[in-house]
């Protein structure tokens, strides 16, 4: 997600699931060809496993963005064609390429002769007048031609006339049954499932149907959804650490990372809804929100906005 899953998101939701695949916002190939590379591409290695996603149509640029990824230390990389921004549209990537399946496929055939990581794609269910199951199933199966066996799906359509980014996210109804219906007909596919899916006993009800569930802008909100989501799937595997071992272990990340001249409020913005729902809530998010903008503010920040939502720890004998 675009200004979501930075480094510093990553680093904090890998505190909350052990063994989920993270992703990078979207990247553009410019970016990582002629941008600063290491703003872009840098992380820490305990974000494994890690997937690269990357925005673009040229498959000479795509090629060598893969190529660049492997030497980085990624684990995949995810040509995303399901962002619907105009902005995104009229650079000629994102989700109008889906009505380009040649162009992609050149593209992908690429990807895959770049590297010997797994080059999966993010789509959409169809895109625009795109109506039923038959122009999704041609498009999957012209990249699929090319070597690609991960499809992640939002179960949307992307209508690129007339309905915003955040429109798009809402208003096309979410059509599930065609994702099952893709994965019924290429059962030596990956299908992973996006969209809607807010709780753990949705995503619990996609592993059968699909094989796997993304999960975006429901984890920034409710960041511990991830570890309730894997407490469903692997019911025997360590429970998940609670929200304060989080909050103290990503207090010391962000003093590490204040040393190297991270601005405290790209850190700490993203652990607002830690606490999301729960007593203190509110006054855990305010209490960020302000502190982290303070003259002389530090890592010390998120530790004292504990005392606002966790009792206090015994001393240790």
């Amino acid at each position: 997600m675009m200004d979501r899953t930075d480094r510093h998101e990553r680093y904090f939701l890998r505190l909350i699931a052990r063994r989920a695949l993270l992703y990078t916002e979207m990247i553009p190939t410019g970016a990582i060809l002629r941008g600063d590379r290491a703003r872009f591409l840098d992380f820490d290695a305990t974000e494994h496993p890690l997937a690269l996603q990357i925005g673009g149509s040229d498959p000479a640029a795509l090629a060598e963005c893969c190529r660049i990824a492997e030497g980085w230390g990624y684990d995949e990389v995810n040509l995303n064609l399901g962002c619907p921004s105009p902005r995104v549209g009229a650079a000629g990537f994102g989700a109008c390429l889906m009505a380009a399946p040649d162009l992609v496929a050149r593209c992908t055939a690429a990807m895959r002769a770049a590297t010997a990581l797994p080059v999966t794609v993010k789509i959409r269910i169809g895109l625009d007048d795109d109506e039923g199951y038959s122009p999704l199933a041609r498009f999957v199966a012209a990249i699929a031609g090319t070597g690609v066996t991960v499809f992640v799906v939002h179960a949307r359509k992307a209508v690129l006339a007339g309905l915003s980014p955040k429109q798009n996210r809402e208003i096309p109804p979410l059509r599930p049954a065609l994702v099952h219906r893709l994965k019924r007909d290429n059962p030596r596919l990956r299908i992973v499932i996006n969209g809607g899916i807010r709780t753990a006993q949705a995503a619990l009800a996609e592993i059968g149907p699909t094989d796997g569930v993304m999960i975006g802008r429901a984890a920034y909100e409710n960041p511990f959804l991830l570890a309730e989501i894997a407490a469903a799937l692997w019911p025997d595997a360590a429970r998940p650490p609670d929200r304060a071992a989080v909050a103290d272990a990503y207090g010391d990340y962000v003093a590490r990372r204040l040393c190297e001249g991270v601005p405290l409020w790209r850190m700490t913005r993203h652990i607002h809804n830690l606490y999301r729902g729960l007593p203190g809530g509110r006054a855990w998010r305010r209490a960020l929100a302000e502190g982290s903008h303070r003259p002389g503010a530090g890592a010390g920040l998120v530790r004292n906005c504990l005392r606002l939502v966790a009792p206090p720890r015994p001393a240790a004998a």
